[in-house]
């Protein structure tokens, strides 16, 4: 493509005896050009590897405090001493977890490496946070049901499909019309951790409960899409190869959220956020 570009524009310049000028006008507005962002950059590369828009939004966050850190300096002026002391200072002065500390890692190595294409040789001298050795909180069955029964409304019934179905809390947060089978007592599971499918059971308990708020959303959905709205992000490329598939009914959340806006600019309807059940948990 660019050297396609190119020939075109020196067959330009050499046609006629003023185009000499009108050419290097050009070529001076071509490489003038203004570069992307860092940022803009970082979230492309992401973007490009299909990773989740939470790990986008931690990543870009720690590099955020990486720069700022170091008195805004570009990160590629900085290496090794500098990424160093900054995962020090994680651990020493922001008493962080050891999980915290090594997304903050990750994050630099990809902005490092995928983006800045520069090697991060050993880095000597990190303090580590301590990982502690702690025992899970177990609840027995009565106290599940405790729980349970002092929630109300749609976190009670996502709370059922977190216990009942073996659901982590995006996972919940995340299914689709399509991904429940009534008739066969199923749920699947899309992209959930390691980018994996699967299938886990229905909670009989609340078949018909999830039934009910299922074609409640479905009258809700048919009003919205009479005001243009009513359209959901669609996994990967799909928006652009089914332009209409947004608004279909089977591919709307089960647990939606108020209309808000996406990262691509266009007006979505998003899956419930995770802190509404959260709250209602007591957590």
């Amino acid at each position: 493509m660019e050297n396609s570009t190119a020939r075109r524009l020196a067959d330009y310049v050499l046609k006629g005896p003023n185009r000499a000028s009108q050419g290097a006008v050009l070529i001076s507005s071509l490489s003038s050009a203004p570069k992307p962002k860092l940022l803009d950059r970082v979230r492309d590369a992401i973007r490009t590897r299909h990773y989740s828009y939470r790990t986008e939004k931690a990543y870009v966050h720690w590099i955020k405090r990486f720069i700022f850190f170091h008195n805004k300096r570009h990160p590629i002026e900085m290496g090794e001493p500098e990424v160093a002391r900054f995962l020090s200072s994680l651990a020493s002065d922001g008493h962080v977890s050891a999980s915290t500390q090594n997304q903050a890692f990750n994050a630099l190595l990809f902005l490092y490496k995928e983006v800045l294409g520069k090697k991060i040789g050993l880095i000597d001298g990190v303090v580590r946070a301590k990982s502690p050795q702690r025992l899970p909180v177990v609840l027995t069955k009565e106290e599940v049901k405790k729980v349970i029964d002092h929630m109300n409304g749609l976190p009670r019934l996502m709370a059922f499909l977190l216990y009942g179905g073996g659901l982590r809390l995006m996972e919940c947060c995340h299914l689709r019309v399509k991904d429940i089978d009534f008739s066969r007592n199923e749920i699947v599971v899309r992209a959930g951790k390691g980018d994996k499918d699967r299938h886990t059971m229905l909670p009989i308990a609340i078949k018909e409960s999830l039934r009910r708020h299922i074609e409640s959303n479905r009258g809700q959905h048919q009003e919205d899409i009479k005001k243009g709205l009513g359209r959901v992000a669609l996994p990967n490329a799909l928006d652009r190869k089914y332009p209409n598939a947004g608004r279909e009914w089977t591919w709307q959340w089960v647990f939606p959220a108020p209309h808000s806006l996406h990262r691509s600019g266009y007006w979505r309807e998003a899956p419930a956020p995770s802190s509404r059940i959260r709250v209602a948990e007591g957590g």
